[in-house]
């Protein structure tokens, strides 16, 4: 979790970045206000000092780790029309209810027909920055998972990574090799991503007709919702199942990949996690918690997020960061032009190339390709599963739904097929209808 861990270890200073780069624009030059979340750090100080301009100056001002967090800091600072509130990195769970608050300044209709019609966008993208018919957010850069392995030991279990797998398959493979499978499965957002794509991945949705609201149909109770469920028991009562499970999360399941080999941690494992995986094992050769050497390293494969049903194209996850501007910004225009230059192509390759997040354009991904700096096939994987993958709920309501999910699925071990999905159902259709608390 390098590129994480450095992004944190930055954090501390953004207060005396903020303050030194007020202090150069001298008093009555604008300040504009940017705040980030934690990836990528490094990153956003390099393009606050670059898209700084003679009429303006950017500073970061640095939001908590969680995307729940964030969401609740930006929350209370909008519905209060904090008028510094200018740009900030919005996990794209939250542009639809931030947009239909009105909290979010409408992106200008050239830069909005660039990002839905131009033909650069990547289709996951696009789907998270849309609201009613209007466009509240630029791309910055996109996020999917896939499926991470050890060749070594997929070889051994006779699995074909060049054709789909399924759940099942990886994780009967892993119990019967002595390996392990890595989810996030603590009480948090990561979580409901991984029910999400399982539901998707079965042909069904958590919710839909989104635009509904709190009416809208909640489609947890079906084949969809129960072939989820039957995954997530499956990984919990198996021998592949990590002892942190109930409280695993994107850096817990790094760390079976390459286990010490003087300890006994199995084989290594099967995993689903984000696109910063490469670059974090890269950057840990011969390190504790990395491959030991350039050969381990090669070790590593990689393949498209696994199915849910067999023979049902699998919808990986679609994450990433969005940029909005502050509908009370003193400086909308100034925050509108800013915030083309953070999402600009070439601020896209830095964070590919820098820190493992991926683009959210096609021109952005041919020059990653080019770079060397990744595996050909790797990129057209995270590619394409931006691209064709499936973001989660768009609603104004997606918190109540997402907090909804997480309190009827967890812990894993008390999912049950029989039951989750319709319990899950009903309290989200009493939640939505203010019947119930979460």
């Amino acid at each position: 979790m390098t590129h994480r861990s450095r992004a944190l270890g930055t954090a501390t200073s953004l207060g005396l970045v903020a303050t030194l780069l007020s202090a150069c624009g001298g008093s009555d030059k604008p300040v504009l206000n940017w705040y980030v979340n934690p990836d990528g750090v490094e990153v956003f100080e390099k393009y606050a000092e670059e898209c700084s301009t003679g009429d303006y100056d950017i500073v970061l001002q640095q939001l908590p780790t969680s995307a729940t967090d964030q969401r609740i800091q930006l929350a209370r600072r909008l519905a209060a029309e904090d008028s510094s509130t200018d740009l900030m990195n919005l996990d794209p769970v939250f542009v639809a209810e931030f947009a239909n608050a009105g909290w979010l300044a409408e992106i200008p209709e050239e830069k909005a027909s660039e990002i839905t019609d131009g033909g650069d966008y990547l289709a996951g993208p696009v789907e998270t920055v849309t609201w009613d018919d209007g466009v509240f957010a630029i791309p910055m850069w996109a996020n999917t998972q896939v499926l991470w392995y050890r060749r070594s030991l997929a070889e051994k279990a006779g699995l074909d990574m060049s054709q789909p797998v399924t759940w099942d398959q990886v994780i009967q493979a892993a119990a019967d090799n002595n390996g392990s499978v890595g989810v996030q499965a603590n009480k948090y957002e990561a979580y409901v991503v991984w029910i999400n794509a399982l539901v998707l991945g079965a042909g069904g949705a958590i919710i839909t007709n989104n635009e509904e609201g709190r009416d809208a149909d909640v489609g947890l109770d079906s084949d969809a919702g129960r072939k989820a469920a039957e995954v997530v028991q499956a990984l919990a009562d198996s021998d592949a199942a990590q002892s942190d499970l109930s409280v695993s999360n994107e850096g817990t399941s790094l760390g079976r990949m390459f286990p010490d080999p003087k300890g006994d941690q199995g084989a290594g494992e099967f995993m689903t996690n984000w696109t910063f995986v490469y670059k974090n094992y890269a950057d840990l050769i011969g390190k504790p918690g990395g491959p030991a050497d350039d050969k381990a390293f090669e070790d590593l494969g990689w393949a498209r997020y696994p199915q849910t049903v067999e023979g049902e194209t699998s919808q990986p996850p679609v994450g990433g960061i969005d940029i909005g501007v502050g509908a009370y910004s003193e400086h909308p225009e100034h925050a509108m032009a800013a915030a083309e230059c953070i999402t600009s192509q070439k601020a896209q390759v830095d964070l590919a190339l820098d820190a493992g997040l991926m683009p959210s354009t096609n021109s952005a991904y041919d020059e990653v390709a080019q770079s060397g700096d990744y595996p050909e096939d790797l990129i057209e994987l995270f590619r394409t599963s931006v691209d064709e993958g499936g973001p989660r709920p768009e609603s104004a309501y997606y918190a109540t739904i997402s907090g909804a999910v997480q309190e009827r699925w967890h812990s894993p071990a008390s999912v049950d097929p029989d039951s989750t999905p319709e319990e899950s159902a009903d309290y989200l259709e009493d939640v939505l209808q203010g019947e119930a608390l979460l």
